[in-house]
C-alpha cells in the first residue's frame, strides 16, 4: 500500500445530549435521542432535497475516542475478543464513524435527527441518503452478531474505548 496521507476537512459539527461517550447508546438502533447537524454556511445549499428523504448516513470523526488501536477488541455486545474489523468499534486505524439517522427537519443549514449515538461536537465528514434499495441488502448474515441483537437496543457504552 503507498504511504500517502489523506486529509479530510469537516463540513460541520454534530449537535447531541452526549457529552462523553461512556453511558450513550452504542448504536443508533438504541438511541431514542435528538441531535442536530450543523453545516458549515458554505456547504448549505448540499441539503437541498434531504427533506425528501427519511433518514441519512452520517460520515463522521470519532474525536472522543481513545488513539491507542488494538486489531482485537472486546465488543459492548460480546465477551469474546473479537477482530477490530468484525466490530463497531470506535478505536479504528481511521477513526471514522457512521449512523444512519432518522431525519425530522431540513432547515437553512441544519438537519434535526432522531436516534442520534455520537458525542456531542463530533467533526462530520459527510452525509448521505440512505436509500433502502442501495444499503440494505435482502440476505444478510450478521455473523457473532446474531445472537446479541436483542441487546442493542438496550446497551449503553461503558469505559473500554475511551
Amino acid at each position: 500500500m503507498a504511504d500517502d496521507q489523506l486529509e479530510y476537512n469537516p463540513i460541520g459539527v454534530i449537535h447531541t445530549p452526549f457529552e462523553s461517550p461512556e453511558g450513550m447508546p452504542i448504536q443508533p438502533a438504541g438511541a431514542d435521542a435528538t441531535g442536530t447537524v450543523e453545516l458549515a454556511p458554505r456547504y448549505a445549499a448540499g441539503l437541498q432535497d434531504l427533506a425528501e428523504f427519511s433518514h441519512c448516513i452520517l460520515l463522521y470523526h470519532f474525536h472522543a475516542s481513545d488513539d491507542d488501536v488494538s486489531l482485537t477488541v472486546e465488543p459492548f455486545l460480546d465477551e469474546t475478543e473479537r477482530g477490530l474489523f468484525a466490530t463497531r468499534a470506535p478505536q479504528r486505524p481511521n477513526p471514522i464513524g457512521l449512523s444512519v439517522v432518522e431525519i425530522d427537519t431540513v432547515a437553512d443549514r441544519e438537519i434535526t435527527v432522531n436516534g442520534v449515538d455520537v458525542v456531542d461536537g463530533t467533526p462530520l465528514l459527510d452525509i448521505k441518503p440512505f436509500v433502502p434499495q442501495f444499503d440494505a441488502p435482502d440476505d444478510v448474515d450478521a455473523g457473532w452478531l446474531e445472537t446479541s441483537q436483542s441487546a442493542v437496543r438496550s446497551k449503553r457504552a461503558d469505559d473500554r474505548f475511551c
